[in-house]
């Protein structure tokens, strides 16, 4: 394992193999990607430079100022070129788009869960992501995230156990009627 750190950005660990939450944010937290083909482009840039890469995508959540990804790396220290090219294309893009000014992006910062149960707590931390900002009162209602292929690969009973079993990120809260 190795890092980098610089003085103005989030330290980055660089782990092979490893899982890793990684969450970024439009600069000033502009609502930038609003817009449902901004999302829709968005997700797939992010499909492509990952597998571009031999990172694998698990989890995603698309936002209208940020995102969060749950994904498993091959070569950590590909973090910094992924981000940046994900950056690179979809800022072009919202520019071009929005007519929004620049920066796009602010930063994204890193986490390599340690064991399964840090796993489960980001991953429903994700998955929470569109009722805590307001977005929707019940998960299934929201298009740009992967809940719901994880639905209905997985089933209800599944999803309320994990939910039940693994709060605690950030005061995770949820309650069976949320999806």
């Amino acid at each position: 394992m190795s890092y980098k750190r610089h003085l103005h950005t989030p330290i980055h660990f660089f782990c092979d193999d490893s899982p890793y939450f990684i969450t970024s944010a439009i600069y000033e937290k502009r609502p930038l990607l609003a817009d449902e083909y901004i999302k829709t482009e968005l997700l797939r840039t992010i499909q492509q430079v990952f597998n571009d890469k031999g990172w694998r995508l698990n989890d995603w959540v698309i936002l209208n100022n940020h995102y969060h990804l749950l994904g498993y790396s091959r070569k950590g220290e590909n973090l910094s070129k992924i981000m940046q090219n994900i950056h690179r294309q979809s800022g072009f893009l919202i520019s071009q788009r929005t007519h929004c000014e620049k920066p796009v992006w602010w930063n994204y910062w890193d986490y390599c869960p340690r064991d399964e149960k840090q796993y489960l707590v980001r991953q429903n931390y994700l998955f929470n992501n569109p009722i805590k900002h307001g977005y929707v009162t019940n998960l299934m209602d929201y298009p740009f995230s992967s809940f719901l292929g994880y639905f209905e690969n997985l089933g209800r009973e599944y999803l309320v156990k994990q939910f039940r079993e693994n709060p605690g990120y950030k005061d995770l809260k949820i309650e069976e009627d949320d999806f």
